[in-house]
Parts: structure tokens; C-alpha cells; sequence
């Protein structure tokens, strides 16, 4: 079932869930654990990350530094069929642009729809350091917009070869990402809502947006964008903190604002309470999301469950 029928069939505001697969040559049994402790919530959908290829360089016996690029997370694919099949729970695959030719995504796409797969996010992807060269004859997605058109037009049967005899139409709900505080590339807020409804013209049909730790950042986001014509389902996206390191990794590398009442509690906090106070923040983030009746929220787990199992307990979930 697609996302949007999920939604749109809910009596109460769902609660969704997002994973990573392991590491290059990892042990899956820690992301098999994880899903064993997410399905009991019930989820209806579950996302998995997708990731380019990435630079990395090795230094070499005799102190020079080699260049080697690969993909250090691999298995998209793989664990949307485990969570479909074995878990009988929707997988949401996010489809990227970054480190992609469209005729990889087009061969991505349709591996996941012979798996009976119907929803992906499609999203730019983070910068990798890494420019996959273009071979002649291919062509590559810029922008998350040009990524939605492409999987819209599959759902037209509109294919990158036009000659295509018999060309099957793809069923694909699409889900991009939105970002209550702004995305860091652009000028202002409104700015970035006039590119996400773009991608909301180009065939995409929810939205989910970037962690943030202020519900009234949220509450406002979504005011600006109906205010904007977007009128399509907006999830918030939440990651409970854990850690003192990061309310410098999450502030860096995912452009999000820490509140200074959460800053200074978790700063004073001994770092064995930390987890303590995050899961506390997000209890009161999803009562006050949940009273404002959206329509679902998004978790990001990645392979961690603990504070999740945590958080679901003090909500009686």
C-alpha cells in the first residue's frame, strides 16, 4: 500500500520509522534486532537510506595517500525485500541523486517495483566529495525536482529510451523531503517552500521533513507552506538525542537548531543521564505533535532502539 493510503486511512496519527543499512562487509544481525523491536509498534511504513559512492583516501606503505571510492552502505535494495516480504510492512527506499546516473535510477526503479515495492522518498542526497563521471549517452538528476519527474514519468510509462515497444507503467507513491528550518543551501525560508512545491507539481504526493527539536519551527513550517498552495500530508521528523557529541554533529551536519533549555540541560547533565533528557524532550514533542493531529510521525532510528523502545513505553505505545 502506498504512504498516502496509509494516511489517508488512519483514524490517528501513525507512527513511522527510518533505518541504515550497515556498513560496507557489516554484521546485519544488529539491523535485523532493530527491526524486530520496531515492528511491534506496528509500523505501516519503514524507510531505508540509500547512499552514494564516497571518497575515501588510504595511506599507502611509503606515505602517499591513494584515492579508493565505494559505497560504504550497499543493501537498499536487499533490506526493502526482507522488510516487505518477511515483515509484512511497507518499505519506503530513499532514491538519490547524488553518485546516480538516471539510467542507474531508472534500473533501480525497476528492480524495486518487480519486488512489489510502491513508495520511495526521493531526495538530492548529502554531498559525498565524490563526482561520478558521465559516460556518453548517460545523463544524471541535479536536483530532487528532476528526480520526482523521472519517477512520475515511469508512472506514465515514459522510459530514458522513447523506443520502448510495450513499456509498463510504474505505481510509485513519492515522498520528498521538506525542512522547517530552512535547507542550508538556501536564502530564506519561503524560498526553500517555493522549491518544495515544485517537487509537489512534479508528482510528489507527501512530505517528510528534517529532525528539528522546536514543534513551533514545525507548527509554522506547515502554516508557510499552505499558505504556499502545498497541500499535501506534512510528517514530522524526530531524532531523540542521546549523546552530549551531538549537539555538535547533528547542529553541523544536519543544519538543525538545538533549543537552548535542551542545549543547557544535556550540557550540565552527566552523560549517562543524557539519554534520559533526550527521550524526555521527544515525549513532550509527540504529545504536542499528536494533540495537533498529524498525520504521522517519523522517527529517525537508523540502527539505535533503545531509546526508541524507551520513548514508545512512556507513551503506552
Amino acid at each position: 500500500m502506498k504512504v498516502i493510503e496509509h494516511l489517508k486511512n488512519a483514524k490517528e496519527t501513525l507512527i513511522s520509522f527510518e533505518i541504515i543499512p550497515p556498513k560496507r562487509g557489516g554484521n546485519i544481525k544488529n539491523l535485523l534486532q532493530a527491526l524486530e523491536d520496531l515492528v511491534k509498534y506496528k509500523p505501516p511504513f519503514i524507510d531505508i537510506t540509500s547512499h552514494a559512492a564516497e571518497v575515501m583516501y588510504e595511506e599507502t606503505p611509503s606515505g602517499d595517500f591513494r584515492m579508493k571510492i565505494k559505497r560504504k552502505r550497499p543493501g537498499t535494495l536487499g533490506i526493502c525485500a526482507l522488510i516487505q516480504n518477511k515483515y509484512n510492512v511497507d518499505a519506503v527506499p530513499h532514491v538519490i541523486c547524488q553518485g546516480f546516473t538516471k539510467e542507474e535510477t531508472e534500473d533501480f526503479l525497476i528492480e524495486l517495483h518487480y519486488l512489489g515495492i510502491e513508495n520511495v522518498l526521493a531526495i538530492r542526497g548529502d554531498e559525498s566529495g565524490f563526482r561520478k563521471p558521465i559516460k556518453f549517452g548517460r545523463t544524471a538528476n541535479v536536483y530532487a525536482v528532476d528526480l520526482v519527474k523521472q519517477i512520475s514519468d515511469m508512472n506514465k510509462a515514459k522510459y530514458l529510451e522513447d523506443s520502448l515497444l510495450d513499456a509498463e507503467p510504474m505505481n510509485f507513491g513519492i515522498g520528498v523531503g521538506g525542512y522547517p528550518e530552512k535547507h542550508f543551501e538556501s536564502p530564506n525560508l519561503q524560498t526553500d517552500i517555493n522549491f518544495t512545491k515544485e517537487k509537489i507539481k512534479a508528482g510528489a504526493e507527501y512530505i517528510v521533513s528534517q529532525m528539528f527539536y522546536d514543534n513551533e519551527a514545525f507548527f509554522n513550517y506547515v502554516d508557510m507552506c499552505k499558505k504556499s498552495g502545498i497541500d499535501v500530508p506534512i510528517l514530522p521528523g524526530l531524532k531523540i538525542i542521546t549523546s552530549k557529541n551531538q549537539l555538535t554533529t547533528l547542529a553541523s551536519n544536519f543544519y538543525v537548531d538545538i533549543p537552548n533549555e535542551l542545549a543547557e540541560e544535556i550540557i550540565s547533565a552527566k552523560p549517562e543521564h543524557v539519554p534520559e533528557i533526550g527521550i524526555e524532550w521527544a515525549y513532550k514533542q509527540v504529545q504536542e505533535l499528536i494533540n495537533a493531529k498529524v498525520p504521522a510521525i517519523h522517527f529517525y532510528v537508523m540502527q539505535n532502539t533503545k531509546p526508541i523502545n524507551q520513548l514508545m513505553k512512556k507513551l503506552g505505545i
